[in-house]
Formats: structure tokens, C-alpha cells, sequence
């Protein structure tokens, strides 16, 4: 009886000191003042518990196509319970104000914006995509878009 009541009080103990979870605020937009090191970092946090992949969106306020790409993953309902299920989305700012050449020289060179890099929940790159190879005229390719979720979505 006595092991069972010092078993109880021990797992009182671990649950009472464990750290509160700070909940997780998505970067969605491109901002020259944020800090894209400590953004990805909270990322990993995120990833780590939920079970998701991470997508780096690398452009800026200045990037059509950026604005573009949003508008297209936030209006189809079908691509966005994708993102929601298995991505963070984070944005990381590159424009004349802060082009974030010390976290962005951490992966490959990019061509182009918007840029997405596919990290796993440990912060591994896995994927560097090009997102010109998704468009479709002056928009997106569901199909193409959703091939490109599916692939890089964490196995289950």
C-alpha cells in the first residue's frame, strides 16, 4: 500500500512540474522584423508535438506571386485541410529591408519566389521546391500542388 501512495505522489509531482506548453502562433506574413531563426525554432517546437512537417515559404510582401500562391492555399478548401493536417506554414521575409542571409544559407540556393523548403519535425531539410513547377497560367495547379502535399506529408 505504502509503494502505491509513493507512486501516486511521485506522478502528482512530474505532472505538477511540468513545463506549461506555450501554445504555437503561426507566422503568416512576410515581416522584416521578425526574427526567422527563433520563427523556425518555435516551428520545430510545434512540429515535434503535433507530428507535423514543416514548409518554409521564403518571399515577401513585394512578390506577386507570393501573394498569389496564399491566395491560393488559403481558397481551396481541399489543399488547406492538407496544409492544416500535416504542414506549419512559416514564412521567412527576403526583401531589401531583410533578405535573412543567415538562416536562409542554411539550405539551398533559391531561384526564385516564393520558395518552400520541407523540413521534418526535427528541422531537416527534405524537400527545396521550386514553386514555378506548380503553377498553372497566372495561378496554381490543384492537382500538381496536392501531388507535391502527399509526397512530403509525414508518414502515418
Amino acid at each position: 500500500m505504502k509503494f502505491f501512495a509513493s507512486l501516486i505522489l511521485a506522478t502528482l509531482l512530474f505532472i505538477a512540474c511540468e513545463p506549461e506548453r506555450i501554445p504555437y502562433e503561426p507566422v503568416t506574413k512576410f515581416d522584416p522584423q521578425r526574427n526567422a531563426d527563433v520563427d523556425i525554432k518555435n516551428a520545430i517546437a510545434e512540429a515535434k508535438y503535433s507530428n507535423k512537417r514543416i514548409i518554409l515559404d521564403v518571399g515577401g510582401e513585394w512578390c506577386v506571386w507570393c501573394h498569389r500562391i496564399d491566395e491560393f492555399m488559403e481558397t481551396n478548401e481541399t489543399l488547406k485541410e492538407t496544409l492544416d493536417e500535416y504542414f506549419i506554414v512559416v514564412k521567412i521575409n527576403y526583401s531589401k529591408e531583410n533578405k535573412n542571409e543567415e538562416v536562409l544559407s542554411r539550405y539551398p540556393e533559391i531561384q526564385g519566389y516564393p520558395h518552400f523548403f520541407v523540413l521534418d519535425k526535427s528541422g531537416e531539410l527534405l524537400r527545396s521546391q521550386n514553386t514555378g513547377e506548380l503553377e498553372n497560367e497566372k495561378s496554381y495547379d490543384l492537382d500538381k500542388f496536392m501531388l507535391f502535399l502527399q509526397t512530403w506529408a509525414p508518414k502515418t
